[in-house]
């Protein structure tokens, strides 16, 4: 099996960025596999100068390495553009020409997540004439271009959460793919990336459990549809397993402008590898270590031999709320 590493470098990395990408790495390491360092830069607005070279830093710092070379998306946009074609022939996306304001005021949010469902209108267009909208899209007219939405669900077992099933036109709806600006989606390159690269082992926040189903739908659809199917493990489903999400002390999910939980902060503290990696240790159920051991906020310190020694999924998925650090 091989792991990956996926982090978008639009600033630097904070503590539950690591407690994710050490969750990866720990589970790579537990079966003697590697883990690829994929650098999620597709979306240039957000991407801030030398961030890549920070994580990679932090990554290095910490000891969780990767094998090869990194992979960094904006280098893969004519394999987006293969894929988006292939679906685009198989009339499986459709232009839609709606502004986020049109979205918003025709839409109601998912119960619960404040997700929101595309209501179809420019799907009813497409579907009612689809010469005269790909004629508007082709014309220049500005658009986005979205997946169709089966109403069928997709399911799969998630390591940490356990089955789990969504239906994609009820839970996830007609999803974009390119967005307006161009700029190829998250769903669509991740997706691709996975299925080129042979991953097989994917460890992220639970945030992106409803995600998985519509990848999974994207990947089957790209498959069978004959994109990148040279046989072999390329074509295996890959294992997911979502970990609870980190929150602030107030309660909110950590962002990366909150700059006192930052590796450059923490790293500019003294704080040591090992505390670092004791503390995610903690945040992932493997120490019961208090925090505040010694009277170090970071409870103690652990080394990756440790950790690895203490690490199975049975460990994380007993406690399935999301973690609230102290720290900050």
């Amino acid at each position: 099996m091989t792991g990956r590493f996926a982090p978008t470098p639009s600033g630097r990395m904070h503590i539950g960025n690591i407690y994710a990408m050490f969750g990866a790495w720990l589970s790579a390491s537990s079966r003697g596999d590697g883990v690829i360092l994929r650098i999620e830069d597709i979306d240039r607005p957000r991407v801030r100068p030398d961030a890549d070279r920070w994580i990679m830093d932090d990554l290095h710092w910490l000891g969780l390495d990767w094998t090869g070379e990194p992979v960094y998306q904006s280098q893969r946009l004519d394999r987006y553009e293969e894929a988006l074609r292939v679906l685009r022939d198989a009339d499986l996306v459709y232009p839609c020409f709606c502004s986020r304001a049109d979205i918003r005021a025709a839409s109601a949010p998912q119960e619960g997540d404040g997700f929101v469902v595309y209501p179809g209108t420019c799907r009813r267009l497409w579907q009612a004439d689809p010469d005269e909208s790909w004629r508007r899209a082709d014309a220049g007219a500005r658009h986005s271009l979205r997946l169709v939405a089966p109403d069928v669900s997709v399911a799969f077992n998630d390591r940490v959460f356990g089955a789990q099933s969504f239906n994609l036109a009820r839970d996830l709806g007609d999803t974009v793919m390119r967005r307006a600006d161009g700029l190829f989606a998250y769903q669509l390159a991740v997706t691709v990336d996975d299925l080129d690269m042979g991953v097989t082992d994917i460890v992220r926040g639970r945030d992106l459990l409803r995600s998985t189903a519509l990848q999974l739908y994207i990947r089957d659809r790209l498959v069978s549809l004959g994109f990148g199917s040279a046989g072999g493990e390329r074509n295996d489903v890959p294992s997911f397993a979502h970990l609870p999400l980190i929150d602030n002390a107030a309660g909110r999910r950590l962002a990366k402008r909150e700059r006192s939980l930052d590796m450059g902060t923490l790293r500019g503290e003294g704080l040591s590898p090992e505390q670092i990696i004791g503390y995610c240790a903690r945040l992932l159920g493997l120490s019961d270590a208090s925090a505040n051991d010694a009277d170090d906020p970071f409870g103690t310190p652990m080394s990756l031999d440790e950790a690895l020694e203490r690490f199975s999924w049975n460990r994380v998925r007993s406690n399935l709320a999301d973690r609230r650090t102290e720290l900050g």
